[in-house]
């Protein structure tokens, strides 16, 4: 019986520790336009990763319909920096489009957390 009980929380303490972290936070983003319909776009997330188990593994960017536009893969678990900042170049997005949604996801709970909306301009520098 006691074998059982400390089998459950040792179960429940994984499962915890795993969870804990939270899902992630898409806290800031810069969007410049670099021409021909190309945008470079500079995301700064926020996540507890406990490490390889649970960690913001990457970012999107999406239309205002849902349309995927580009997918930033994050391959390392950043548990020392805090939020943090990554970046993608040579992202198309539609001259109709007036803004964008930037989402987060991690390992363990996907997605979730605070999006992004951005305006889009012909000029923008946000």
């Amino acid at each position: 019986m006691k074998a059982s009980l400390y089998a459950l929380a040792l179960l429940t303490i994984g499962f915890t520790s795993n969870s804990y972290a939270g899902e992630v936070d898409v806290i800031d983003a810069k969007v410049t336009k670099s021409g021909n319909g190309l945008y470079h776009i500079a995301v700064t997330l926020k996540h507890a990763d406990t490490g390889w188990d649970h960690y913001a593994n990457r970012w999107e960017v999406l239309g205002e319909d849902g349309s995927l536009y580009a997918t930033r893969t994050l391959h390392h678990p950043h548990v020392n920096e805090q939020p943090f900042t990554r970046s993608l170049s040579g992202i198309k997005i539609p001259n109709d489009a007036k803004q964008i949604i930037i989402r987060g996801h991690d390992s363990v709970h996907g997605y979730g957390g605070k999006e992004l909306k951005v305006v889009v301009t012909s000029d923008n520098d946000k």
